[in-house]
Parts: structure tokens; C-alpha cells; sequence
């Protein structure tokens, strides 16, 4: 995993949501491979319980910026000081069906333990890239969307772990920026707009 890639990315902003949040997509090294620590956020949240995601959340007044958002919720959630992020850049936002505009800042992290916040985050995972990369574990399939249209839904199966949504979505990017892993030119399936989730 080279980082680089991240760092010479010119990353694509939403500028007109109505609200806004950041994340921290968090790299790792752990017996000297690259691994990327995501939550599993909370079943009583009421947005995307129980779904994989980065540490982040919403911006704040106090906040001065959307970097200071990602960090301050890193270490809300998961005990990340502000001091471990080395940021080595960032990812394109993306627009979110709650109608927040999110922004993905990358940074390498030690390799401890963190400690959820058991109010937001159920438990912590940290999956390695080379399973993350590994086709046999990715499926993806494009449906009809009632705000989007016809979107193409990405599905990383790691570890009894499912990466899916806005979440997968900056991850295939961060694994294309990264990595020598491309998104498949095909997806696995067409579905009915109702169809359940492949969970």
C-alpha cells in the first residue's frame, strides 16, 4: 500500500449539502502489512446502525475545520489522539442519501489497542489490505436508486465483516489510489430497487 498516491490525489469537493461531516480512514501496519481500521457503528444509532464505517461524524460550530471534525470524532469514537494521525491526505467527499457531504481525510496511525466509544461504536476492526484487495471478497451490483438513480453498491466480505455503502465507496477509491486494485469494469448482478441487501 502506497500512500503516495493519496497524497498526489487533487480530491473533487460537495459544496452544496446541507450538512456536513468528516472521517478519518485510518492505515495501519500490523506484522508488517498494511491493514485499515474501520467501527462497527452502534445498533441504537438511528442513522446506519450496525454498519461498518471510518471514525467521523458531524461538524460542529467549534470546529474550525473538516480536518479538525475528522479528529475530534476519531477521538470521540475510538481514542485516536489528534497528536498519532500523520494525515497524509485526502479523499473525494462524498454525497451521502441523508443529505450530508462527507470528506475522507487518510492518515497512518499506531498500531494499539482503541478504545469505542460504546454510545456510537459497537466494536473496532482492523482488516487487512491484502484481504481487502482479494477479488473473492469483493461483489458489487447496481440498482435503482429513489434519489440517485441507477448506483452501483460496493461490498467488501472480510473476516465476517461487511464494508458496504458510502463507506465502500471511499474505500474503492482509497484501494485504487493505494494499491494495484481496480474495480471490476462489471458488477456481479442487476437488482430490483427492493432487493435485500447481500448482509
Amino acid at each position: 500500500m502506497d500512500l503516495a498516491g493519496v497524497r498526489a490525489h487533487r480530491p473533487a469537493s460537495v459544496d452544496d449539502a446541507e450538512r456536513q461531516a468528516a472521517v478519518v480512514a485510518p492505515v495501519l501496519d500490523r506484522d508488517d502489512e498494511p491493514h485499515v481500521l474501520f467501527t462497527k457503528r452502534a445498533d441504537h444509532l438511528g442513522q446506519h446502525p450496525g454498519q461498518m464505517a471510518f471514525p467521523g461524524g458531524g461538524r460542529e460550530p467549534s470546529d474550525d475545520d473538516l480536518l479538525a471534525t475528522a479528529l475530534r470524532e476519531a477521538e470521540e469514537e475510538i481514542g485516536l489522539l489528534p497528536t498519532e494521525a500523520d494525515v497524509v491526505g485526502r479523499l473525494d467527499d462524498i454525497a451521502t442519501v441523508t443529505d450530508y457531504s462527507v470528506r475522507p481525510f487518510v492518515a497512518r496511525i499506531p498500531d494499539r489497542e482503541y478504545t469505542p466509544d460504546e454510545r456510537e461504536v459497537a466494536e473496532i476492526a482492523v482488516l487487512a489490505v491484502a484481504d481487502l484487495v482479494d477479488r473473492e471478497n469483493y461483489e458489487s451490483e447496481h440498482r435503482d436508486h429513489p434519489h440517485y438513480g441507477e448506483v452501483r453498491l460496493h461490498f467488501f466480505h472480510v473476516d465476517g465483516y461487511t464494508v458496504w455503502g458510502a463507506t465502500a465507496r471511499m474505500l474503492v477509491q482509497l484501494l485504487e489510489l493505494t494499491t494495484d486494485w481496480r474495480m471490476p469494469a462489471e458488477v456481479d448482478r442487476v437488482v430490483d430497487p427492493d432487493a435485500d441487501l447481500p448482509l
